[in-house]
């Protein structure tokens, strides 16, 4: 049976009005209920990957193996209702987000269509792209040895990040709860391994999830959306940047950096 591919493009185009909505909601209670504070918009980001995977598993009835769609769909809406619910607790009663922050303080114009253009338009275009593999995956049928393994490899590789990412923020709240922390480095637990295992349980979770649309070869194209999640969590808005923000007011971070893996979870070093 051949790959569904007009459905797809159907499912693309509903899929992009959907993450249109959900971020348009997010602009709309920043704006009229939060004050112009932005960084709910990281809520918003869990809830359209959930969103995306609802739809299309309705969207894509008759055109994919139903145990593949509902395995797919459920792993994603675990996925992002659970960052969406931590990230929602964890910005509750404190300051907003450095980063949102600036971008409101710094609007040469009105404060709404700035933070319009320079927070959620490209949120939404990174959020449909990488949902990629969650709308492909629940399209077409194979049969073989293939499928059967690129399955048992995406959904080890999805629990291995989501373990790593549920773990390691489950350690971090712990740590920020103690006031004797506050100047200190976390550097017990998963992050003696590494300096961000919250974000390469993130990246886990989406190549897990690129696997399982791996069943067919249009998968393929799915990788980006992995990819582009990947390079966000280390370079872009991830590591990279929290990095920059924390090196200078932690005394014992650098130290912590030349012993611990900046990524991937390895050994300290000595």
């Amino acid at each position: 049976m051949g790959y569904p591919w007009d459905a797809l493009a159907t499912n693309l185009w509903i899929t992009a009005i959907v993450v249109v909505v959900v971020f348009g909601l997010a602009l709309a209670v920043a704006v009229g209920l939060r004050g112009g504070r932005h960084d709910g918009v990281d809520v918003a980001w869990g809830l359209v990957h959930a969103a995306v995977a609802v739809t299309t598993l309705i969207a894509s009835a008759g055109h994919g193996e139903d145990w593949r769609r509902w395995l797919i769909t459920v792993l994603t809406c675990m996925w992002g209702l659970r960052l969406a619910g931590y990230l929602a607790l964890r910005n509750h009663g404190v300051p907003e987000d450095r980063r949102y922050a600036a971008i409101r303080q710094s609007a040469p114009g009105n404060p709404t269509a700035y933070a319009l253009r320079k927070i959620y338009v490209p949120q939404a275009v990174i959020a449909w792209i990488v949902s990629l593999p969650v709308q492909l995956g629940q399209y077409g049928f194979a049969t073989g040895v293939w499928p059967v393994v690129v399955t048992v490899l995406g959904v080890l590789g999805w629990l291995v990040g989501f373990v790593f990412e549920t773990v390691g923020d489950a350690q971090l709240v712990r740590f920020r709860a103690d006031p004797a922390n506050r100047d200190e480095v976390l550097d017990t637990g998963l992050w003696r391994y590494t300096r961000h295992p919250n974000y390469f349980g993130d990246a886990a979770v989406w190549w897990g999830l690129a696997l399982l649309a791996l069943h067919h070869f249009a998968g393929l194209i799915g990788l980006l959306g992995a990819a582009l999640m990947t390079w966000l969590l280390i370079k872009g808005t991830g590591a990279a940047l929290l990095e920059r923000r924390i090196r200078d007011r932690r005394p014992g971070y650098a130290e912590y950096v030349r012993r611990t893996s900046g990524f991937f979870p390895m050994p300290p070093r000595k």
